[in-house]
């Protein structure tokens, strides 16, 4: 793949608000990047861009809005490829996440991830790649899935259903772009401590819950910052990689889902028992 540099690159940024999205503008921005921010938290993003323009960086144009609306994707790319002219790099970083049991969960549940994590990116890639194919310039798209992208995590298959088929689509592209000399990777993240932790739906429970509480705490306890992944995701995109880890122990589990089975299905069963022993506890507390 090709390797791409952001020093004097416009770039693409969802998700700019908080967390890794956030994290990724100010440190492209850094490099000399052009940025085209969005997010649907219309204060958080314009935070990003005043943290941005003080830090000696250029926001071309931010607007908020819900990716998932197409029709509001499509006016923020004819707009930003106005203010700007082309586009060199775009990040799908924007995204939300639920979780629960299949018998907890309904419709909504599972067509919100979808909508948001999956088409989102895809309307986002519609309405920016065909033009960078015509300016013929190369560039780079990075799609932001998850370790739910791929991992059977106990209680994400909406969260899942999104991330691995951003994963497929990633794939695709990856060799579909290739003769316009437009890279892709793919961004699988672990535990990362962002906002959105404290914003995932675990449906059939209550998120205030002590028991849920306690167990969110320990995931924070061994996440990495958005800053930490933001630059694992900027160096894979610098060196040309399709598939980025940004903790080690979810590369280990690559490596071991494809080279040693029993070790990850050991691991999955044991994850599993865990999930639901702390689901169970959790309702019988909320129903005490």
């Amino acid at each position: 793949m090709p390797k791409t540099s952001f020093g004097g690159k416009t770039v693409v940024i969802t998700g700019a608000g908080s967390g890794i999205g956030r994290a990724a503008a100010l440190q492209a921005g850094d490099k000399g990047a052009r940025l085209l921010l969005t997010d649907v938290n219309a204060e958080g993003l314009q935070e990003t861009a005043d943290l941005v323009a003080k830090a000696g960086g250029t926001v071309v144009h931010h607007e908020a809005f819900d990716v998932s609306d197409e029709d509001a994707v499509a006016a923020f790319a004819h707009r930003s490829l106005t203010a700007a002219g082309s586009v060199d790099i775009v990040m799908n970083v924007a995204g939300i996440s639920t979780w629960g049991r299949i018998q907890d969960l309904d419709t909504l549940h599972w067509r919100d991830c979808v909508e948001i994590d999956l088409m989102g990116p895809i309307h986002v890639m519609s309405a920016f790649v065909p033009a960078m194919i015509e300016a013929g310039n190369g560039g780079h798209v990075v799609n932001v899935s998850s370790a739910a992208g791929l991992f059977g995590l106990p209680g994400h298959a909406p969260y899942s259903a999104a991330k691995f088929g951003l994963r497929g689509v990633s794939e695709v592209l990856r060799f579909d772009l290739q003769q316009y000399g437009i890279g892709v990777t793919l961004v699988c993240p672990g535990a990362v401590d962002t906002p959105l932790v404290g914003t995932v739906n675990i449906v059939g429970v209550d998120r205030d819950n002590p028991v849920i509480r306690k167990n969110i705490g320990r995931f924070q306890k061994h996440a990495v910052s958005p800053e930490s992944a933001a630059a694992s995701m900027i160096r894979g995109v610098e060196k040309g990689k399709y598939l980025v880890f940004t903790s080690t122990d979810i590369r280990a589990g690559w490596y071991a889902q494809r080279y040693a089975p029993w070790i990850y299905n050991t691991i999955m069963r044991q994850l599993n028992r865990r999930f639901s022993a702390i689901l169970t506890k959790a309702q019988a507390t909320q129903d005490a």
